[in-house]
């Protein structure tokens, strides 16, 4: 039988994976838990398919309370180490929808251009 922490390691991916497919984008859990399988670093537990974004999940019983963002306030929160980078930490719904629109926007711009495209030869052809 799994130890209870890779039990719930794996289900929190499966969870990351539903928030995806919940906004209809591809995602995939590495098996195991290696990003190898997926052929990626070992480090890699989900990948975005769609949005070619590598993911490492992180299931923790406790976080620090002033990393997380009130989101009755503020968008994101964002926390930085000494000598480490930015890190924006904002509730993984918020993110994928933010990708779901901007990827709605590029689609709807394409079709936009396409269709100028057809208008600019249709008149040129009269």
């Amino acid at each position: 039988m799994s130890h209870p922490s890779k039990i719930k390691g794996s289900r929190v991916e499966r969870e990351v994976v539903d928030i995806f497919k919940e906004e209809n984008i591809k995602a995939t859990r590495a098996w195991g838990s290696n990003g190898r399988s997926l052929g990626h670093h070992e480090e890699v537990d989900v990948y975005v398919n769609d949005l070619d974004l590598k993911i490492q999940v992180k299931a923790r019983k406790q976080i620090a309370e002033y990393v997380i963002p009130n989101t009755d306030i503020v968008d994101m929160q964002v926390v930085k180490g000494n000598n480490k980078p930015h890190l924006a930490v904002l509730p993984l719904k918020a993110l994928v929808r933010s990708y779901k629109e901007t990827q709605d926007m590029i689609k709807l711009i394409m079709e936009l251009q396409t269709d100028l495209e057809y208008e600019k030869a249709k008149y040129n052809e009269s």
